[in-house]
């Protein structure tokens, strides 16, 4: 099944997932930096109502195919869609994942049918299609326990999840299609913690049922939905006791993907690359700038460390600005200030 909404021109970038959180704001990013883009979803976890406002946002009309990237029949109409109006998918990024690391454990199968399963039946599509540009939507979970700080691309890498396995599969089976066949040139990009939103407030990160991650949590403990923020651990040998990571503002991420698609299209040639800021927060601390974003209280409540957590995670991004000319420019004050711009103005979302 698919809908078609405006005409693409050549060179036309096939986003899957396309209605999730990255892919959603990477859309806005693309058509900004005058690409025209094709979107695929099946909303599995996602909602109609993004196109819409991405629609709004650019004042473009869209492109969409409604399927699933699982689907051979619905990524051939992505395909011929583009090459019907007379231009041709010239890459893809491929966002479409299940994501939730404890989800991921409590049903193995089901991630790797649809990460691995989606992601092979992707680069059939392109094979068939004549496409070999390929951004792939990786993760810092292939590092698993990283053993030095901060994480360079070069260090080892393991899973300690379902869902970081799958991660790392695709990484190596995507290497191992490289070997093959030299024409495929493809962008790792290795994520850090994504959070924040457009700063229209239009478009953010939207959670169905209690959020994995700290940020939509603790969005959701200001709004009023939660009484208060669970933190996990207080005793780690970091500066407060608590839990530091690497948090990117989504737009800077969104920008990565630009530059990926860039590098590959002018270098032609493949990379791997950290996308995150360089600078570790901890929980407490983004608890206390979103109280300061929000004008909002965040109570803490502090429970036990949580099996396989780690005291901190953070990136080395000097490699994509190197390559990529990429660099976030976005505080942790920012990242704050957006989430509860889309918070206050959507507190149920999308479907609200």
């Amino acid at each position: 099944m698919f809908v078609q909404i405006g005409k693409p021109s050549a060179g036309v970038i096939l986003l899957t997932g396309a209605a999730g959180y990255i892919a959603s704001h990477t859309w806005l990013a693309l058509l900004d930096a005058g690409y025209q883009v094709l979107g695929i979803d099946n909303f599995c976890n996602s909602s109609p109502q993004v196109l819409e406002r991405i629609q709004a946002l650019s004042g473009r009309s869209l492109d969409f195919v409604r399927g699933d990237v699982c689907d051979v029949l619905a990524l051939d109409e992505a395909f011929k869609l583009a090459a019907r109006q007379g231009g041709r998918v010239s890459a893809v990024v491929h966002f479409a994942a299940l994501k939730a690391v404890g989800e991921s454990v409590e049903k193995p199968l089901e991630y790797f049918n649809n990460n691995i399963g989606g992601l092979i039946s992707v680069c059939q599509a392109m094979e068939r299609h004549g496409a070999t540009n390929l951004v792939f939507s990786s993760s810092a979970t292939v590092y698993g326990q990283p053993k030095q700080l901060p994480i360079k691309e070069g260090a080892d890498l393991q899973a300690t999840n379902p869902y970081g396995q799958t991660k790392l599969m695709g990484e190596e089976m995507l290497r191992e299609l490289e070997r093959c066949n030299p024409a495929w040139k493809i962008a790792y990009l290795r994520y850090f913690n994504p959070v924040g939103a457009h700063p229209s407030g239009q478009i953010g990160e939207d959670p169905r049922g209690v959020p994995n991650n700290l940020m939509p949590y603790v969005a959701q403990v200001a709004v009023g939905k939660r009484a208060h923020l669970n933190v996990f651990g207080n005793d780690y040998d970091t500066p407060d006791g608590t839990g530091v990571r690497d948090y990117i503002h989504v737009c800077d991420l969104a920008e990565g993907h630009v530059a990926a698609l860039r590098y590959l299209d002018e270098r032609r040639q493949s990379l791997t690359v950290n996308l995150g800021t360089g600078q570790g927060y901890s929980v407490i601390e983004v608890a206390k700038a979103y109280e300061r974003a929000s004008g909002k209280p965040i109570p803490l409540v502090y429970a036990p460390r949580r099996a396989g957590d780690v005291a901190a995670c953070y990136a080395d991004p000097t490699l994509a600005q190197t390559l990529m000319g990429w660099k976030a420019r976005r505080g942790l004050d920012d990242m704050c200030a957006d989430s509860w711009r889309w918070q206050s103005l959507n507190p149920q979302g999308f479907e609200g």
